[in-house]
């Protein structure tokens, strides 16, 4: 057995399989583990997804959210056990792969197309 046979059966022990269909452009509701003190509580954040990278264990979204009137991204590793759920909320219509444009862009100007074509 070679080398790159024995990670993907080591990562395959990890890889989450409930995850949801995510797509660019998808406004989604992550919820992430947040222990304070002794005690865990699972906090969502809300927000458009504007990139995602890699695949396998190493699966990345970016998620950004405008809060207080400051674009906030977040990196989330969807394999990750900080990640406790995924929840998409509505599927967006983007033509590219990356949206870094929506920085640059204010209010309503943020807001994407929905597409019905698939399901939520």
């Amino acid at each position: 057995m070679n080398a790159e046979a024995v990670i993907r059966s080591i990562e395959a022990k990890h890889l989450k399989d409930d995850l949801p269909e995510i797509y660019v452009g998808d406004t989604v509701r992550v919820g992430v583990r947040i222990q304070e003190g002794g005690k865990e509580r699972i906090q969502p954040y809300e927000g458009t997804v504007i990139a995602m990278r890699n695949g396998g264990i190493n699966e990345s979204i970016t998620v950004r959210r405008v809060f207080q009137g400051v674009g906030v991204e977040r990196v989330f590793l969807l394999h990750a056990p900080r990640v406790a759920n995924i929840k998409v909320l509505r599927r967006g219509k983007a033509r590219r792969a990356k949206l870094y444009y929506l920085r640059d862009r204010v209010g309503k100007a943020t807001r994407l197309k929905q597409r019905f074509d698939r399901p939520v």
